[in-house]
């Protein structure tokens, strides 16, 4: 029997408006995917990267009768886990609200939370900075230098997380159905204040005193835990059984 000449009907999109596996047009193409395994590699990634902070807290060098003295002398490095220990707590809390709302996963979105990974595993390296610097002198040099480095990185994450935001503001299909467009808004604007605050710290904690940077430091995590959310409650969207 000859084949059938009549042209066959193109495969019908998926329920994301997506094309069929095997349509022409997603030949060759980079194909979106569920959120499943993004939120295992960074809820990994996480884990990992608070588990280094604590390899900064070290059995300090004393004297026979001089443990007291030396651990409240590393003061520095207690501060620095708790802040940094802080810091990486709340953006998995504003990862996972994020990733709450996403049900599609491209490529744009993808490279923010790669980026967004990668600072967050590099924060152990200007903790480590600060605490060493801060032990030798909290006012010196050195000190002033460490808090503009932190600064530096804290910032480049809030440079993520505005990518992060940007891409969801350009493919709204990403989020779930009924994701309030305010916390998109929200979340921009949160990642924008970020930004400008941390670059302030570098810049006064560099040139006016290291101890008003580190209150920025101290004060910008707690202000992203009370906005998780954003300004006012938006609710995430009814996701599958079994995703939290």
């Amino acid at each position: 029997m000859s084949p059938d000449p009549r042209p066959q009907p193109a495969p019908a999109p998926d329920r994301d408006g997506a094309p069929a596996p095997g349509a022409d047009q997603e030949a060759g193409r980079f194909r979106r995917a569920d959120t499943a395994r993004v939120e295992a590699f960074s809820d990994a990634v996480f884990a990992i990267a608070v588990t280094i902070l604590v390899l900064g807290i070290s059995d300090p060098a004393h004297s026979e009768g001089g443990l007291a003295r030396a651990l409240l002398e590393q003061w520095p490095a207690y501060l620095g886990y708790v802040a940094s220990f802080g810091y990486i707590a709340v953006i998995w809390l504003n990862h996972h609200q994020a990733f709450a709302r996403v049900r599609r996963v491209d490529r744009g979105l993808h490279a923010a939370n790669l980026a967004l990974l990668g600072v967050t595993a590099a924060l152990a390296f200007p903790t480590g900075v600060v605490s060493d610097a801060l032990q030798e002198d909290p006012t010196g040099r050195d000190a002033r230098t460490a808090v503009a480095l932190y600064a530096l990185v804290a910032a480049l994450m809030c440079c993520c997380w505005l990518a992060l935001y940007g891409q969801l503001r350009r493919r709204p299909q990403l989020l779930e159905r009924g994701v309030d467009p305010a916390y998109v808004r929200h979340g921009r604007l949160r990642s924008a204040i970020g930004v400008a605050a941390y670059a302030a710290a570098g810049v006064v904690g560099y040139a006016v005193t290291p101890v008003a940077g580190l209150a920025v430091f101290v004060v910008v995590p707690a202000f992203y835990f009370l906005t998780s959310e954003g300004f006012r409650h938006a609710a995430p969207a009814s996701r599958p059984a079994g995703r939290d």
